[in-house]
């Protein structure tokens, strides 16, 4: 991040939080602020995925101590402070000044002080015209410094119950070296797990990339996910739903749970046993059972009689009424 954002954004604004705040304090509220604003949450929220990318750019920042010190440095200085975008000119940009002040990412002080932050303009026989912008001198960030190392892709495929569970599972990088990735519980398909600083290195002692991980989940035969809830189909006989029954639910991974199916049960109401869906930080989802009453394709001559007797029994009512009266 250019350190004109951090000029910009008060990070312990958008967290709430206090500039002491401490690093066990700071990521309780994070991962409060998080469950209330994640995407999986707020559904079709756009302004909640906005709230969410904030608080998560914020945390990143000061979560990292050295990130920390240096962005409180630089928001010290002033929000007044204001430095052109390098030009056509060849004019050193925000970065370039203050990349040169205060502390430095390997440790240690920066020689001088405000001297050094003016003094480095006449550096190198010609300051901004020098032609020092580009250089991998392994110099200051920003002003001929060292460049971040590149990230590297990569993906895996795992199963509907390591996803919902969680798993350590090993990859092969690209340079054949195995290495190891922890994928969460709860992790959906498409996302993207982040492994900080094992990616390429920097070519000029800079920051190492990172390796980017793209989860793809193979599809359950029976369960389908819905946030942290997991959908399943229940079939039930005609006499079930009609009479009423307790009934036998699978669920992901554990023992069966025992349904009541009330008398009257039409196909697709939906029947909730809590805490059985997926777990994850963010909480526990439910299970949702949807009934589906199964109609016999084959009957018996018996079994025809009896639902023709049943047929000039039942009231005499059209379920198809309501319907049409709506659609005129």
């Amino acid at each position: 991040m250019a350190s004109q954002d951090w000029f910009d954004k008060d990070f312990y604004k958008v967290l709430g939080v206090d500039k002491s705040v401490s690093a066990a304090d700071l990521k309780k509220t994070y991962r409060k602020l998080a469950r209330q604003y994640h995407p999986d949450s707020n559904p079709g929220d756009a302004k909640a995925e906005a709230k969410f990318k904030e608080i998560s750019e914020a945390y990143s920042v000061l979560n990292d101590p050295e990130q920390r010190e240096e962005y409180d440095q630089i928001r010290a200085m002033g929000s007044g402070a204001r430095f052109s975008a390098p030009g056509a000119g060849g004019g050193g940009g925000f970065d370039d000044v203050f990349s040169r002040f205060g502390q430095q990412r390997g440790g240690g002080q920066a020689p001088g002080g405000f001297e050094d932050i003016f003094s480095m303009f006449d550096q190198g026989g010609g300051g901004f015209g020098s032609g020092r912008f580009g250089q991998t001198t392994g110099g200051f960030r920003g002003f001929g410094g060292p460049q971040r190392g590149a990230d590297v892709t990569a993906r895996t495929t795992i199963d509907f119950v390591t996803a919902a569970k969680g798993e350590t599972i090993t990859l092969q990088g690209e340079d054949n070296v195995p290495f190891k990735v922890k994928i969460p519980a709860g992790v959906s398909d498409g996302q993207k797990i982040r492994l900080r600083g094992r990616g390429r290195k920097s070519p000029d002692g800079g920051e190492s990339g990172d390796i980017v991980v793209t989860v793809a989940v193979r599809p359950h035969p029976v369960f389908t996910r819905d946030g942290l809830n997991l959908r399943v189909t229940v079939p039930v006989t005609f006499t079930e739903a009609a009479l009423g029954a307790t009934i036998e639910v699978p669920t992901l991974g554990g023992d069966p749970v025992r349904l009541r199916v009330a008398p009257g049960t039409p196909s697709g109401r939906v029947l909730r046993v809590k805490g059985r869906g997926i777990e994850s930080t963010k909480g526990a989802g439910d299970l949702l059972a949807e009934v589906q009453v199964a109609v016999p394709s084959h009957l018996d001559d018996a079994a025809r009689e009896a639902l023709e007797r049943f047929q000039e029994l039942q009231p005499k009512e059209n379920p198809r009424a309501d319907l049409m009266s709506k659609a005129r």
